[in-house]
């Protein structure tokens, strides 16, 4: 299978002011399968060192941070020899060596020659556990889940990536219904790595099923193994509560849903464990729409699961919807589809999106997002029901000139004129950007294209 983060590994490579990369993202998203790709095709040898069975490395680590005495250790353990440019050095699960992820600083700024990637879960934890976490010392790259692009790479749909990178709307028009299958295929499977290879072998959605039930069943059982008795109690609540938020039209996260006599202080740190472990995500709402949007914080948020297929699971979504039409894109209040478009935003463009809520009002915004330097507000519908109240009322009250709608129906540019009223006695009008919900990876490039410049917001 083919993963766009790659290319974000070549450009590493390539980078001449580079630093040992931490390759960060939850457990099973297939980052050990990434690098291992990445030094076969781009390096003449790999160092490759796993600290959870390798005891010996894990033991040298541990006595010092002289960085020859460890490179010698590498070149013994490996039985080769390490030259820098040629040779990839992975330290693979490096959380269960909390001083080789310290001495990442040391290899910085000691051998800056060295091509080094450390890979491993949970490392988002060391930040607040004091092991030395070398802050401004690496680079860092992010890897989710298979986004929707990949899925169709996976399972033998090459051709519809390049439709959707080339945005060719026409052809997309053409086959838009077998675009629309294809997503609610995606709905259903997710894009866990194993879960994806499953499907793409046999087809078998009860076979998907039941490797994405182990998935969660493993995700549980790291909760004891790395949190406090305390913490797990509350970590495995709120990640029980997750399918009943998003199920809200109202999707704002509510700590009396986890427990009736739950406060909010005490679910502080287990909900940053499980953003730490990248378990789940969390799109904070903002007040105010003005940039940088994290100044404008309020202390709500919405919480989703780090996969749409994981969701669809804890959900128990029946395989039956993927015979059904497009009964999946409405069923949960939209939550799948909310889901998967904050989803594809961090997969496909590295973009943490926001959203926004009025005061006492029923107004809101699904998300808010920086986009080359501007901001961007988005409507979600998951399906053909295209009214957009809050969207209007939005970028009336705040003279935005431009917007985008991701929906089922197919893409357009429109011009939308709001009327002159009491409180706009000029009227406002707005360009709105239509786009299909499976042609979401298209978005960067088309907004840039199709929409007009908006540096004043």
């Amino acid at each position: 299978m083919n993963r766009w983060s790659i290319q974000e590994l070549v450009a590493w490579k390539n980078n001449p002011r580079r630093k040992p990369l931490l390759l960060l993202g939850a457990r099973q998203v297939g980052k050990t399968w990434l690098v291992r790709e990445f030094g076969r095709q781009h390096y003449k040898n790999v160092v490759y060192v796993r600290f959870d069975r390798d005891v010996a490395v894990r033991q040298s680590f541990e006595l010092d941070y002289d960085i020859a005495r460890l490179m010698d250790t590498l070149q013994v353990r490996s039985k080769s020899q390490i030259v820098p440019g040629k040779t990839l050095i992975i330290l693979d699960d490096i959380q269960e060596c909390p001083r080789a992820l310290t001495a990442l600083k040391c290899f910085c700024e000691d051998a800056p020659e060295q091509h080094i990637i450390a890979a491993g879960s949970l490392l988002g934890l060391s930040v607040h556990t004091g092991t030395g976490f070398p802050v401004g010392k690496v680079d860092r790259v992010y890897m989710y889940p298979m986004s929707f692009t990949e899925f169709l790479d996976a399972t033998g749909f090459e051709s519809y990536v390049d439709v959707i990178r080339k945005r060719d709307w026409s052809t997309m028009a053409t086959f838009h219904e077998k675009f629309v299958e294809l997503l609610r295929q995606y709905y259903f499977v997710g894009g866990m790595p194993a879960v994806v290879q499953t499907y793409a072998e046999t087809r078998n959605l009860h076979a998907v099923r039941r490797v994405q039930d182990a998935l969660l069943e493993d995700y549980r059982n790291d909760f004891s193994k790395h949190a406090s008795d305390a913490e797990t109690h509350y970590i495995t609540q709120i990640w029980d509560s997750v399918p009943e938020q998003l199920s809200r039209e109202d999707k704002r996260f509510v700590h009396s849903d986890v427990g009736a006599k739950v406060r909010a202080p005490l679910l502080r740190g287990p909900i940053r464990w499980l953003e730490d472990a990248a378990l789940v995500q969390t799109v904070p709402r903002v007040r105010k729409p003005e940039m940088p949007l994290s100044a404008y914080k309020d202390g709500a948020f919405k919480m989703f699961f780090l996969d749409v297929g994981l969701l669809a699971a804890r959900c128990r979504l029946s395989p039956s919807v993927i015979l059904d039409g497009n009964s999946v894109f409405g069923q949960f209040r939209g939550s799948l589809t909310e889901q998967y478009v904050q989803q594809q935003l961090r997969a496909e463009s590295g973009i943490a999106p926001y959203y926004w809520a009025a005061e006492r009002a029923q107004a809101e915004v699904d998300f808010l997002v920086e986009m080359d330097y501007q901001l961007l507000p988005i409507e979600v519908k998951a399906e053909l029901n295209l009214q957009s109240k809050s969207l209007r009322s939005f970028c009336k009250r705040y003279r935005f000139t431009r917007a985008a709608r991701v929906s089922m129906s197919h893409h357009a540019v429109s011009t939308v004129r709001i009327s002159p009223g009491k409180t706009d006695p000029l009227g406002h009008q707005y360009t709105l950007l239509d786009i299909p919900l499976y042609a979401i990876a298209a978005l960067p490039d088309e907004m840039a294209q199709s929409l007009p410049d908006d540096s004043a917001n």
